[in-house]
Parts: structure tokens; C-alpha cells; sequence
């Protein structure tokens, strides 16, 4: 007996089974085993190399070897190193509590990253969310982080979010939907930057960045601007040392590339934006001379294990998940909300203005399906833009908007927004007050924000007005998961998810390896099904 190929040890014995159709159900059976390409009559065929090393395919002629497979292995081993965490894959923030602490939880347990849905969420509860993720996981456990997003509104509820997570020790925040750099995001990427013994920069905290776009994504990239820095130092809130590495690093050393999501979306084809945002990295990189290489991940469209692993073949260095997550028993969805994602096809999505955006004509992509509230925000979205007041529109018009979409008196909804920002932003009543077509904007985004508290608290006299951010990857984990375990809501778990979407991307990774050995595969060879995994 000697070594070979791999260092497994060969023997001289009996001839392995190649039989085609065996060679290729076992190959596929056991990822995390090597597979042999031997040569047959047939053609080439797989034999999966067990313990007895390369003893199977004595007195067969090696066309090639295929290495193990595991799940964690599928993405950058930077990524799992950095976090803490056993498999590249995340459970994406999805906004407004969406994404509950107890999902956060969960995504940990299972081995992956989780984030806590944070954004929109009055500040006591942000703190009550990171707590109970803290006393379930340990003040500090690896893995987990919270949501931020861009306040397009009201900048100064950023910085209180910001300086919220850095009290309480949040390691990792997910910035979403910024369409610039603002002081908070630098200020939680500097705070705390020091120099450790070997010289290089630790970080306190890590931003996860979502991008769609070559702009956004180069702000993340490149180091914090020295103005802003500046400021920063100016008003205490950093120190000259914090500053003076933060210029040096990059705000982000892991940026998602967001392609056709739920929610804020461009709608981007993943095969062309991940590979741009991997070049434009490494342009940058190589600019500054990062001793960390930043790491690009992939989200949007992922709800297969055939997309899982093409985002991973296509270079993406972890996967991030968001739409499929919403129907796992952790949402905070409510129950006839997650039915209704249950049923949704690729196609049953469409895009509906943006609450926190809607002045600036921004869209989400929503579940289409048993909800009217793509149609009813485009309707609110053509009555704001023909008209610069209630008044100035016709009776008969305003009557309509009340009965069939708001389905409220306009001033009984004002009456009620100008009571939550008196408290909120005093600033937006003034601004209101002196400016009718702002007034309107208020008393629409006051329904499109209302239509995602709708979904949330299942009130089902408003279900024709749910908001579900929804992506067409729902109706693609829906016509996987058809006729297996995870077929029914109540029995998704974020857990479940997530281990059968990377067994399942493995599983597809070694088909492909086949398939280019010139192994002769059958037909489903690419189609893993779900199953309870430990």
C-alpha cells in the first residue's frame, strides 16, 4: 500500500462498481466524500473514495479526482473566520421587526450570521431586541448584528440608532438603502479602531454593506472621507488615533451586492452586478493597499439551491437571504401574512412606492398576490404628482381616494400623523402646515407605512392593503420546497431554511464537478430536495 493523489492510500483489490447510474446517486449521496472518475465502457463514471483511500479503483484508469465538499467551504473562509460563524450564508434584516430577534437567534444557532431587523423601530425597542439577542446568545457572541438604514428624513435618528448599537456593544450592523455615506455609518466604522500587535487594524464594529450600484458600493469601499472624520473629532465623537486609522481602512470590508430583492431593489441581474462589484473591489484594494482584501456577497433572487450555488460559483463570497426568511415560524409576520407568501410565484411580485421614499418617486418590490397595495400605492403615486393640494383636486376625485384606499377621512388621518411627528420631527408639521403638497405626501406615506403594520399584526379587514416585501425568490423556494417537509408554513424554520439551501448548494456544486469530469448525468442530478438536517 502507498500514497497517492490527496494522500489517500491505495491498495491492490478487487475493481470498484461503475456502474453508471450507482457511481452517480452515491457520488452525489456523499459530498463529503472524494469522488473518483474512473473510465468505463460507458464512459466516464463517478466512485466515491471511502475509507480504504483510492483501494475502490484498483486496475481502473483515473480520469480524475473530485475533492470532498462541505457546505461551510462554499464561500470565503475569510467570512466565517471573521464572524465567527460555521457557514457563509446570512439572514438578511428585513426592516420594522420582519426580521425578530428570535430569527437573529436562530440563524446563529444554525451556524450562519444573522441580523436583527431594527430599522424603522422606535429606539426602546431596537435596545429590547439586541438585549434579548445578547442574554440568549451571550453579551458576546459572534454572528449577529442589526439593521440600519438610510433616513432620508431625519438624519439625526441614524446617529441616535448609531450610538444605541455602539453602547450596547453590536457588533455588525447591515447598512441598507443608503444612496450616500452619512456621519453614523463613519462614525460606527471608526469608533473604536486600534492598532493590534502584529500592526494590524482591529475593528470594533463591521459594517455590511447593501449595494446596487457602482457609486453606492465605491463610498464603502474607499476609506471614510477626512472631512467627515474631521467633524467627527470636532464634536467628540471620535479620537484623533480612531480617525487617523479609519483613514486607512475601508468603511466596509463586506458589501452585498443586492440584485432582484424584496424591498428597496434596482432590480439587478446578479450574473452582471456581483462580478462588477468583485472587479470594482478589487480595483479599489489594490488603490489603497488594503491589508484586508474586502469580501462581496450576493442577495437577491436567492431561494434555491441551484441559486445558492451559482451566486458562490460566480465568486460571491457568502449569501445573504431576506424574502424566504419571511415565512419561517421566526418572522414577524404574521401568520395570514406568511400563508400569503406561501402561495407566491416567481411572477407575483410587483413594485409599489417607497413609505420613507415616496417624494423622491424611490419604489419596493412587494408580493403582488392576495394584496391590492402595489396598485393602491401607484394610484396615491399619480393623485401626488397631478396635484399640489387636496383642494386643488376635485371633490369627486379625494371622495374616491378616501373610500377605496385609504379608507379614511384625510383629515382624521392628518390629525393623526401630526400627533405622532409632534413628538417625532415638530419639523415636518411646520413644514406641512405652510406647504399643501407636503401635507398630501404625509397622509399617503402614513398608508403605505400603515400597509406594512397591517401584514405584521395579520388584520385581515386590511389584507387588501398588506405591504410584504417580497422578491422573486419566494416563488422559486416555493416551487422547491413543494411536496417536502418544508412545504408547509408551520413547519419553516429559519434554521431548516438555511442548512437545506447550502446542503442543497453543495449537492448542485459536486452535479457541476461531475458534469465537468464528463460524467453522464441523469435527470434530476440537480435537484436536491429538502429534508430534516441536524
Amino acid at each position: 500500500m502507498h500514497s497517492t493523489l490527496l494522500g489517500l492510500s491505495h491498495a491492490q483489490v478487487a475493481p470498484a462498481d461503475t456502474r453508471p447510474g450507482v457511481g452517480v446517486a452515491e457520488a452525489l449521496a456523499e459530498i463529503r466524500k472524494p469522488v473518483a472518475v474512473v473510465s468505463s465502457a460507458l464512459g466516464p463514471v463517478p466512485v466515491v473514495v471511502g475509507d480504504g483511500g483510492l483501494a475502490e479503483i484498483a486496475g481502473e484508469e483515473l480520469l480524475a479526482l473530485l475533492p470532498p465538499i462541505y457546505p461551510e467551504w462554499l464561500g470565503e473562509r475569510s467570512f466565517t473566520a471573521a464572524h465567527g460563524v460555521r457557514f457563509p450564508y446570512v439572514v438578511g434584516e428585513m426592516a420594522r421587526g420582519i426580521a425578530t430577534p428570535r430569527m437573529a437567534i436562530a440563524a446563529v444557532r444554525a451556524g450562519g450570521m444573522g441580523f436583527y431587523g431594527s430599522a424603522g423601530l422606535d429606539l426602546d425597542t431596537v435596545e429590547a431586541g439586541v438585549r434579548e439577542i445578547q442574554e440568549a446568545l451571550g453579551p458576546d457572541a459572534p454572528g449577529w448584528g442589526a439593521n440600519l438604514i438610510h433616513n432620508v428624513q431625519d438624519d439625526r435618528r441614524e446617529m441616535a440608532t448609531v450610538e444605541l448599537f455602539i453602547r450596547m456593544g453590536v457588533r455588525c450592523v447591515s447598512a441598507s438603502a443608503f444612496m450616500q455615506l452619512t456621519p453614523a455609518v463613519v462614525l460606527y466604522a471608526a469608533k473604536g479602531l486600534r492598532r493590534g500587535g502584529d500592526g494590524q487594524i482591529l475593528r470594533s464594529g463591521r459594517i455590511f454593506a447593501k449595494v446596487s450600484r457602482d457609486e453606492i458600493a465605491r463610498h464603502f469601499l474607499m476609506p471614510a472621507p477626512e472631512q467627515m472624520l474631521h467633524a467627527l473629532v470636532a464634536e467628540g465623537r471620535l479620537t484623533a488615533e480612531e480617525a487617523a486609522l479609519a483613514a486607512e481602512v475601508p468603511i466596509a470590508e463586506d458589501i452585498t451586492a443586492e440584485a432582484d430583492s424584496g424591498g428597496h431593489t434596482d432590480n439587478r441581474a446578479l450574473t452582471v452586478l456581483l462580478p462588477r462589484l468583485i472587479a470594482l473591489r478589487d480595483e479599489i484594494a489594490e488603490q489603497y493597499g488594503y491589508a484586508v482584501l474586502p469580501r462581496v456577497g450576493a442577495a437577491g433572487g436567492i431561494g434555491t439551491p441551484a441559486a445558492v450555488a451559482a451566486a458562490f460559483s460566480a465568486g460571491a463570497a457568502y449569501v445573504l437571504t431576506g424574502s424566504v426568511n419571511q415565512s419561517a415560524l421566526e418572522s414577524g409576520l404574521s401568520e395570514d401574512g406568511r400563508d400569503l407568501l406561501a402561495l407566491a410565484q416567481a411572477t407575483d411580485v410587483a413594485t409599489a412606492p417607497a413609505a420613507d421614499m415616496f417624494e423622491m418617486g424611490v419604489t419596493v418590490q412587494v408580493l403582488k398576490r392576495g394584496t391590492m397595495f402595489a396598485q393602491r400605492g401607484q394610484r396615491l403615486t399619480e393623485f401626488y404628482r397631478k396635484y399640489n393640494s387636496f383642494d386643488e383636486a376635485p371633490a369627486d376625485e379625494v371622495q374616491s381616494l378616501e373610500k377605496t384606499v385609504l379608507r379614511r377621512a384625510i383629515s382624521d388621518i392628518w390629525a393623526e400623523t401630526r400627533d405622532f411627528f409632534s413628538t417625532r420631527d415638530p419639523r415636518e408639521i411646520a413644514r406641512a402646515e405652510s406647504d399643501p403638497h407636503h401635507l398630501m405626501a404625509l397622509v399617503f406615506r402614513w398608508y403605505l407605512f400603515s400597509g406594512a403594520q397591517w401584514a405584521r399584526e395579520g388584520d385581515t379587514d386590511r389584507r387588501g392593503d398588506y405591504q410584504i416585501w417580497c422578491g422573486p425568490a419566494m416563488g422559486g423556494f416555493n416551487d422547491w420546497v413543494k411536496g417536502s417537509f418544508l412545504e408547509p408554513v408551520g413547519a419553516r424554520t429559519t434554521g431548516q431554511i438555511a442548512l437545506n439551501l447550502l446542503e442543497g448548494a453543495a449537492t448542485v456544486t459536486r452535479a457541476g464537478q461531475l458534469r465537468t469530469a464528463g460524467v453522464e448525468l441523469p435527470p434530476g442530478a440537480f435537484d436536491f430536495r429538502p429534508r430534516p438536517l441536524g
